[in-house]
């Protein structure tokens, strides 16, 4: 996950940007599935989440990616961005511990 601070007349540029890192993604070895959110109660703030097969498809596709990045860097929040799944539950299924 990478968290951006995005002023408001910027935020369908910056949908757009985020779109074509996604879609950059999408298509590296070892994606899973990704999304673009934004905070229901501070709009300014939007994440970039991603799912890969692990720790190691998800560095080289940000090195992959970097340069289509590149133009969001000022609006990153700077905090750790990859996160190890240890617990998951959903709708209508087992619960399986993970790890």
């Amino acid at each position: 996950m990478i968290r951006y601070s995005v002023p408001n007349g910027q935020a369908e540029e910056f949908l757009g940007q985020t779109r074509d890192i996604l879609d950059l993604l999408a298509g590296q070895p070892g994606f899973l599935r990704g999304q673009v959110g934004r905070s229901v109660d501070e709009p300014v703030l939007w994440a970039l989440v991603s799912e890969w097969e692990g720790a190691g498809f998800y560095r080289r596709a940000l090195s992959a990616a970097r340069m289509v990045m590149y133009p969001l860097m000022t609006l990153m929040i700077n905090e750790p961005g990859a996160f190890e799944a240890v617990y998951r539950s959903e709708a209508d299924a087992p619960s399986p511990k993970l790890g």
